[in-house]
């Protein structure tokens, strides 16, 4: 009788500390598909109506820390993201690639011992921008020199753990972005620059890893 009870024992204490997750003082890595979806507008391109901008799906990278057991920080990272750009007139013009690196503060709600972590996010976001370059059909219009302004801008995310193991977890989170740009090229000869509002939902789908 003695033994069963050391053994219920251990297995409680095995079974609590099984589904412990997002502690203070923990790193987490996270990984998965990162899809861009732009709902960009801007002003009008040469009397030929708005730039369009098309979805890209790239490896979605986060590192965060667990300040607390409900208070985090997490950093967002990807591989390049690559953009068509066109005219409902013309179609695609130009391509562009971009990396918008985010900061974030998080809360997350419940308990440490839970399977299920949701949290919310706010930060700032960085935008990049880079190889940015018109394609034949732009070039046949007159269109050279093109370039983008780096942008500054306001991040919110909302986010699903669930912690498989102590270590292992599934994620899956929407972020939204606050990036605008100058739009810079040149029109038979003659400079232009056009205000953008790229403005993108990024989903995000993946498997993290604590420790």
């Amino acid at each position: 009788m003695k033994r069963l009870a050391i053994g219920v024992a251990m297995a409680a204490a095995l079974l609590s500390t099984a589904v412990q997750a997002h502690q203070a003082g923990d790193f987490i890595f996270r990984a998965g598909s990162a899809t861009v979806r732009p709902t960009e507008s801007s002003g009008n391109v040469l009397g030929l109506g708005e730039f369009k901008v098309d979805n890209d799906t790239q490896l979605g990278l986060t590192f965060g820390y667990m300040v607390t057991d409900n208070i985090g920080v997490e950093l967002l990272a990807a591989t390049p993201f690559s953009h068509n750009v066109g005219l409902k007139s013309t179609g695609d013009i130009a391509s562009v690639k971009q990396l918008p690196p985010s900061l974030m503060a998080q809360y997350y709600f419940g308990d440490a011992q839970d399977k299920f972590r949701p949290y919310l996010g706010v930060g700032v976001n960085y935008t990049t921008f880079y190889d940015a370059h018109f394609n034949q059909t732009g070039t046949d219009a007159g269109l050279t020199d093109l370039s983008l302004k780096h942008s500054w801008g306001f991040a919110g995310q909302a986010g699903l753990d669930y912690n498989l193991t102590p270590n292992w977890l599934v994620n899956m989170s929407v972020w939204y972005m606050d990036i605008d740009t100058d739009v810079r090229f040149k029109a038979g000869g003659q400079q232009q620059s056009v205000h953008t509002d790229i403005n993108p939902w990024v989903f995000m789908f993946g498997v993290g890893y604590t420790f």
